[in-house]
């Protein structure tokens, strides 16, 4: 079976929008078939294919390179190959394909993530961003036993105040 054939199959599988058929097929041979290989190996959804069709097509007109020299990075490589279940590699796969569309909005949040571990609270304390930074608003999420672990957690908090709004400053742009 041709490469064509295995993407026409694949697509109808996944019921593929028509328009992200005919954008995997106007992309060169090596692409056609690194994107199909990614589809197979990691088992996309039909979801998960039209965002790595879409974002491949902006990352490859951007750098001026091919979906196939995209996926040739060893960032990918590493999350096809590596072991696991396919549903956890295909969203690390989607995230790190975000990661090099957006590079700016992967920097912030790795930022953003620094801020908050060096904010060093105690165990039972977490900070959690937003997904992919979506919203300004940060969720903490306490967990204790008893109550003078939620006054030391709570006097941990306030004594971050200053640094945790300075992260919010950041998440809200400001």
């Amino acid at each position: 079976m041709s490469t064509n054939e295995a993407i026409l199959a694949l697509a109808k599988d996944r019921h593929l929008p028509q328009s992200h058929l005919e954008r995997w097929l106007a992309f060169d041979e090596a692409s056609r078939a690194a994107i199909l290989e990614v589809a197979r190996v990691l088992k996309l959804r039909t979801g998960q294919l039209v965002v790595t069709i879409e974002e491949l097509d902006e990352v490859s007109v951007r750098e001026r390179t091919t979906p196939a020299a995209i996926l040739a990075r060893a960032s990918f490589r590493r999350i096809i190959a590596k072991a696991g279940s396919a549903p956890g590699r295909a969203s690390a796969f989607i995230d790190e394909l975000s990661a090099v569309r957006f590079p700016k909005l992967r920097q912030t949040s790795n930022d953003l993530s620094a801020a908050i571990a060096n904010l060093r609270l105690p165990r039972g304390v977490s900070v959690v961003l937003p997904k992919a930074l979506s919203s300004d608003e940060l969720t903490v999420a306490l967990k204790f036993r008893n109550i003078a672990e939620l006054e030391r957690m709570l006097a941990a908090l306030d004594a971050a105040r200053p640094a945790i709004g300075r992260i919010l400053d950041k998440l809200s742009g400001e």
